[in-house]
């Protein structure tokens, strides 16, 4: 690899969860390829690789300073975009059965590309999150589902919590207003049969606030939701 991801290697050694040099090396071929992809589409804004490092991966390993993730939990990265945080996940916890949703194929096409590079197993669903949700074979079928910047609180857990199973985890990936969106979504926390048990905030090594909203699931969730994208969007819970 090119010697301008040395710094990305340095940055990864700040992580909240221990990786091994391999790991290390699979996060390097990950910014490497995103770089080389994003030159003929769209992929993220982001194109340094010590800001990848930090906005993207480090970013998504947050996630391990908030919630002990079981071994082999099935995981649901809604809206996955160039993988965050799916990818990262799996990369640092290989038991980790995971499935990567995103509405638009050519993210797909980028993520197979690296999950085949990277000798990694994960499912690709190529679907809306409201007609996926609908589906028999993801409907509750999932302990943890997360999303990363996606769409406001009270619409993203609609778009979501569908997939999660009883007495199963959502976890909500935000910025600085993380409060803000929760008061917001207090009726779609109701409506919806959950409960907050966990916000917790971070400043990243580039002094860019972040949070991170764990929600439980109690009950299961009414057919009715998700509604059509144009209803929740329309007149969100």
């Amino acid at each position: 690899m090119n010697a301008i991801f040395g710094d990305l290697k340095q940055i990864l050694k700040r992580s909240p969860i221990d990786l091994s040099d391999s790991m290390v090396n699979q996060f390097v071929f990950y910014a490497d390829l995103l770089i080389e992809w994003n030159k003929k589409m769209n992929l993220t804004s982001i194109i340094k690789p010590e800001e990848i490092a930090i906005k993207h991966f480090l970013d998504s390993l947050l996630t391990f300073d908030v919630y002990k993730i079981p071994q082999n939990t099935k995981v649901l990265d809604v809206g996955t975009g160039a993988g965050f945080p799916g990818v990262p996940l799996k990369i640092a916890r290989p038991d980790l059965n995971l499935t990567l949703l995103d509405s638009l194929n050519k993210r797909l096409i980028f993520l197979q590309s690296l999950l085949t590079s990277l000798n990694i197993n994960a499912d690709l669903v190529h679907e809306r999150a409201e007609s996926a949700a609908k589906q028999n074979i993801f409907r509750e079928k999932f302990d943890l589902v997360i999303s990363r910047a996606v769409a406001p609180l009270n619409i993203l857990l609609e778009y979501c919590i569908p997939f999660v199973c009883i007495d199963g985890v959502f976890i909500a990936m935000k910025g600085s207003n993380a409060e803000s969106e929760l008061d917001l979504a207090q009726n779609a926390i109701k409506k919806l049969n959950i409960k907050v048990i966990l916000l917790k905030k971070f400043t990243l090594i580039d002094k860019n606030d972040r949070s991170i909203i764990v929600f439980k699931k109690l009950f299961s969730t009414e057919n009715f939701y998700p509604r059509k994208s144009s209803k929740i969007l329309k007149k969100p819970l």
